[in-house]
């Protein structure tokens, strides 16, 4: 029940965090639990990372603020330990954070140094990736974190409605490919072989942030990308590999691609102009995005396509 989003503008920036908010905001039937976005800024020589200290309703509680600041300032104190040169840090909940750094060095002893402190989860981290999510619909959060004021050039959103697990942002779509930089996916459906490829990624040295199958997907497509294979390659290899029935999105730092599964019964929708790519869960998000009259099309079964910025 689920609803999923994508933009990608191929010849520049754009309003991405309005056009995302647009189209999560028309699927909250979808997902009123929970809502989440994967942006992506301009690429430079800082690293961003997002990360939480505490659960939303968790910070609420009595001394949590005093808690929460003792783990922030241990947050950068670590940071500046292993090397990083912090430029800002700010939040705007009290318990979701966002930096900004000079790091040159590996992304998984920082992210996995950060962990070490109770209750911090490390949401995003890498060049120009940036996930943010939290409880609410899409105008909430949206209104919480600032986001229409983003611009960039390509993004994924989710609207979550909670049916086997908890509400809560540990919940919460999309999900980062920890530990490679600038990888995200978002997912509407369920994997049945969820199980065998958890425990063969963990074999392999990965470790997972979450009991959900999108996590899966993405830290599958990122260890293809490692390895040198092509983005659409990857998603290609995955319809043989990953079982089940869904549609997913997957983004990288210059790239957006689709793929649904041979049973094509999770829904999706494409828009597709010279300047613009759009898809979405339902045709009414592209409505909200694309202004004039607009020509979409359902993927078929074991469609996969990618576009690049």
């Amino acid at each position: 029940m689920c609803g999923i989003a994508g933009v990608i503008h191929r010849n520049g920036p754009g309003d991405i965090g309005v056009e995302l908010t647009r189209m999560l905001q028309s699927m909250k039937h979808r997902g009123p639990d929970s809502t989440g976005y994967a942006l992506y800024g301009p690429s430079d020589d800082m690293v961003v990372i997002r990360f939480i200290l505490a659960e939303p309703n968790e910070s609420r509680g009595f001394g949590m603020d005093a808690l929460i600041e003792k783990h922030r300032a241990e947050a950068e104190s670590r940071l500046a330990k292993i090397g990083a040169e912090v430029a800002t840090i700010s939040s705007e909940t009290g318990y979701a954070f966002r930096a900004t750094m000079r790091y040159s060095g590996e992304l998984q002893p920082l992210a996995d140094y950060l962990e070490d402190i109770p209750g911090c989860e490390v949401l995003s981290l890498g060049n120009s990736l940036e996930i943010v999510k939290d409880l609410g619909d899409a105008a909430t959060v949206d209104e919480q974190y600032g986001l229409s004021s983003f611009r960039g050039t390509h993004g994924i959103g989710h609207v979550r409605m909670a049916t086997e697990s908890d509400v809560d942002l540990a919940s919460a779509h999309p999900y980062w490919a920890y530990p490679f930089a600038d990888v995200a996916v978002v997912h509407n459906g369920q994997l049945t072989n969820y199980h065998h490829w958890k425990r063969r990624l963990e074999r392999n040295g990965h470790r997972f942030q979450s009991e959900c199958d999108s996590e899966i997907i993405a830290v599958y497509l990122a260890g293809k990308l490692e390895q040198g294979m092509p983005l659409e390659a990857a998603m290609k290899d995955s319809l043989d590999d990953l079982d089940g029935v869904f549609t997913y999105v997957c983004v990288t730092g210059n790239e957006l691609g689709f793929a649904k599964d041979e049973m094509a019964a999770k829904p999706l929708v494409l828009f597709e102009s010279d300047d613009l790519v759009a898809v979405a869960t339902e045709e009414v998000a592209i409505r909200h995005l694309v202004q004039s009259e607009a020509t979409t099309r359902d993927p078929f079964e074991r469609e996969v396509k990618v576009w690049q910025v």
